[in-house]
């Protein structure tokens, strides 16, 4: 069956960003860990879905009975690279009572008067919840570097607000997931034109866009920085080569399983007796 093909190892170990690590040197064709083709990738997918939502359930089921684990998935990419697409067809296999989804946008001016961290810990997730931020705080230390919107020294002083900020949330509980989905320039170039060639895309292109690309370089000198500056034990980031979709999304929900592997889930046990309760219901 084309689903029984899987990583070679762990995803997290695959795609973990290393002490060295060179956004530069990573292809964002490739597909590490994975040999399968894009039939297998998507076959793999769908046969992971079901334990993907066992496994959120318990988490949910966990904190019903005081159970304080979460896990945050944090999804960082320039735009088009996919993050819809993984809250789509990843996120999709859970069920939606459990889960905190937040698109972080512009700060309003009530936002921007306050710390950049302010609007971001309001959303962080319950006890028992995924939580997902398509875009973070990380935006404060990426767009803002690049357009020179905060002075050098901010920049740093949010480097170390950010992981000061995700070991509190480890230290309650969370499992923050860190996600740079990576694509090429070209890559992006195609999918735009894509969605002009297509009028029920349209809605979806912004002129923004197009000019954010003339700052490809200085973006991609910004991720790097961003993960050199916050890469922790704790929090550590994961880097997909995003230009093949179907191979993020897996790449995605393969580190997704794996976290929640991890917590060493467990049903809660009944608080009475079963055999009475279903002798009481068999009677009713």
């Amino acid at each position: 069956m084309a689903g029984d093909i899987g990583f070679d190892q762990h995803a997290s170990e695959t795609l973990r960003a290393g002490k060295d690590f060179s956004l530069a040197a990573l292809d964002p064709d490739s597909t590490p860990g994975y040999s399968g083709t894009k039939e297998d990738g998507q076959a793999l997918l769908a046969e992971m879905d079901d334990a993907l939502a066992e496994l959120q359930e318990k988490l949910f089921a966990e904190s019903r009975f005081g159970g304080r684990k979460r896990i945050l998935l944090i999804l960082q990419a320039m735009d088009t690279a996919g993050k819809g697409g993984i809250v789509n067809h990843v996120m999709a296999a859970m069920n939606p009572q459990g889960v905190q989804f937040k698109a972080f946008k512009a700060p309003t001016e009530e936002e921007k008067s306050y710390d950049f961290l302010w609007r971001i810990e309001k959303e962080v997730p319950a006890a028992g919840m995924v939580g997902v931020f398509d875009r973070s705080h990380y935006e404060d230390v990426l767009i803002h570097r690049v357009h020179r919107w905060a002075s050098p020294a901010e920049i740093k002083r949010r480097y170390v607000a950010i992981n000061e900020f995700e070991a509190r949330l480890t230290e309650s509980g969370t499992k923050v997931v860190k996600v740079m989905l990576h694509i090429s320039g070209q890559e992006q170039k195609e999918r735009l034109l894509a969605r002009l060639d297509n009028p029920a895309k349209h809605w979806k292109y912004s002129r923004g866009d197009l000019d954010e690309r003339a700052f490809w370089d200085d973006y991609m000198s910004a991720y790097q920085a961003a993960i050199d500056e916050t890469n922790t034990a704790d929090a550590p980031w994961h880097v997909i080569p995003a230009n093949k979709k179907w191979y993020a999304r897996i790449a995605v929900q393969q580190l997704l399983l794996s976290t929640m592997e991890g917590l060493d889930l467990q049903w809660p046990k009944a608080e009475f007796e079963v055999a009475l309760e279903r002798e009481l219901v068999a009677r009713s």
